[in-house]
């Protein structure tokens, strides 16, 4: 084999071969897989082209394995998938390595000018290889019994592979023209691997970036995605903004692009510190949420903008303004409108609470009052705070860093001693009403938030027969008698 492959990926591939055979049908292993193991990443997907019915010569080499694996296939598409697990690799059951397969006949494809749908005919293994995105994705290796094993590379991705450089097997004009989304693609790619985008195949992003409008959005939003689960997504964003694609698919970053002066008095540019915050966060999460609360913490910054004589620049009310424009956003983007959104919102709108802690003398009620906000996701939003800080200025910075440790001090001896996080009222509305044999009503609200309120200010303890006490005393001021 020209590349490195397990004992069980080598099995694997010898059954896929197999079963070509007996269909007397060419057959390569192509793309990803090939691409991966030249790099030696980790890879668990093949994808597998024969110059026949894929959907025929998946359906036979099911039949290899006992129990036989889950198969789906997509008659339009001509295309088949196969998940392989443990059970079917004959490994531990409790390995939870697996493998994912997808077969396909070899195509060739012709694109309109309006839709990135294009008009798929049966082809030779040459056709299939000239309209693969990228010269690192057309290498393929030979499963057929004369060459088994051989690299087939005939636009050189090796050689790509060793410089890190993305290039396109056609001319990357004709290449974008027809499939657009493959300028994503590019710099996801770029991202996720460190690799240059060739300059001929940049500029034809540049000069092509319109054609994303014909793109849906979940496809868009799928790519912006994976460039943000990067271990460092700023490269992608750079390149987006660089061209042109960002200013179309997510206007609002865009935005924040910029460093204005009026007086000798400037702000920093928040394209960048969001793109060194986020950073800052991927470094401590892979979790998609968290990386996106780190891109739209200052959103609204551009909105919100103010210059005053003798403060300067203010972005005052930015957090608040965000969190209002987060559910318009993922909206706009097709991102899920659940918790993980409410989830984004919350850090953005709690994202300068902690900090503003640290510039006054930090009281017990203050610090409650962030525990219960944030509740469970307290660790979550003290990461981003901690991401947030990017001064140059390495004094200033250790003295924010300082600060932060003094805060989480003080939230760790509120908490052991409170019990605020995922707080519940120790006195619930329900046994407010059944106490004074109340229906709903606005007194069963005041008596609640009183409660709340006093325990946040420390004026009683966060346990019931307190609370119950506070509530008794409360309902007097309102005139209600308890029932008997």
């Amino acid at each position: 084999m020209d590349i490195e492959c397990s004992k069980t990926e080598l099995v694997l591939l010898k059954k896929i071969a197999a079963s070509a055979q007996e269909m007397k049908t060419p057959c390569y292993l192509i793309g990803g897989f090939v691409r991966d193991k030249l790099l030696k990443r980790p890879v668990q997907d093949l994808d597998i082209v024969c110059v026949g019915d894929g959907i025929e010569l998946a359906y036979l080499f099911s039949t290899k394995f006992n129990p036989a694996p889950a198969l789906a296939h997509f008659k339009n598409f001509g295309t088949a998938q196969i998940k392989l697990n443990a059970i079917h690799l004959n490994e531990d059951p409790h390995d939870s390595t697996g493998y994912e397969i997808e077969f396909v006949g070899a195509r060739k494809e012709s694109y309109s000018d309006h839709s990135r749908k294009p008009e798929v005919y049966p082809g030779s293994f040459q056709d299939d290889q000239l309209r693969r995105d990228f010269t690192i994705n057309a290498m393929a290796i030979s499963l057929n019994e004369t060459d088994f094993g051989s690299l087939l590379d005939p636009f050189d991705g090796k050689e790509d592979l060793k410089q890190r450089i993305l290039k396109t097997p056609l001319d990357p004009g004709i290449t974008f023209t027809d499939d657009p989304l493959r300028m994503l693609r590019a710099i996801r790619f770029a991202t996720q691997l460190n690799f240059d985008i060739d300059q001929e195949t940049f500029l034809a992003i540049q000069k092509n970036a319109e054609r994303i409008h014909i793109v849906s959005t979940e496809r868009i939003t799928g790519e912006l995605n994976k460039i943000i689960l990067a271990d460092k997504p700023s490269i992608g964003f750079h390149l987006l903004s660089e061209s042109g694609l960002l200013d179309i698919i997510f206007p609002q970053m865009m935005r924040l692009h910029g460093a204005e002066y009026v007086d000798g008095k400037g702000h920093k540019d928040n394209f960048y510190h969001t793109l060194l915050v986020l950073d800052n966060v991927a470094e401590k999460t892979n979790d998609l949420w968290m990386r996106w609360a780190a891109i739209l913490h200052d959103i609204a910054k551009p909105v919100t903008k103010r210059f005053d004589h003798q403060s300067g620049w203010t972005f005052h009310g930015h957090e608040v303004v965000g969190a209002k424009m987060v559910p318009k956003i993922f909206k706009q983007l097709k991102l899920p409108l659940n918790e993980k959104m409410r989830f984004v919102q919350k850090m953005v709108l709690l994202h300068l609470r902690p900090i503003s802690l640290t510039k006054e003398n930090i009281t017990d009620s203050a610090v409650r009052r962030l525990l219960l906000d944030a509740g469970e996701d307290i660790d979550q939003l003290m990461i981003l705070c901690n991401a947030d800080i990017t001064s140059k200025n390495k004094i200033k910075k250790a003295r924010f860093m300082e600060n932060f440790k003094m805060v989480r001090k003080r939230m760790q001896e509120v908490e052991e001693k409170d019990h605020l996080r995922n707080w519940q009222p120790p006195v619930s509305g329900e046994e407010i009403m059944q106490a004074f044999g109340l229906k709903p009503c606005r007194e069963v609200g005041i008596i609640k938030d009183s409660i709340r309120e006093a325990i946040l200010d420390g004026k009683i303890e966060n346990n019931h027969s307190a609370a119950f006490s506070f509530m008794l005393q409360k309902a007097k001021d309102l005139n209600l008698q308890p029932v008997d």
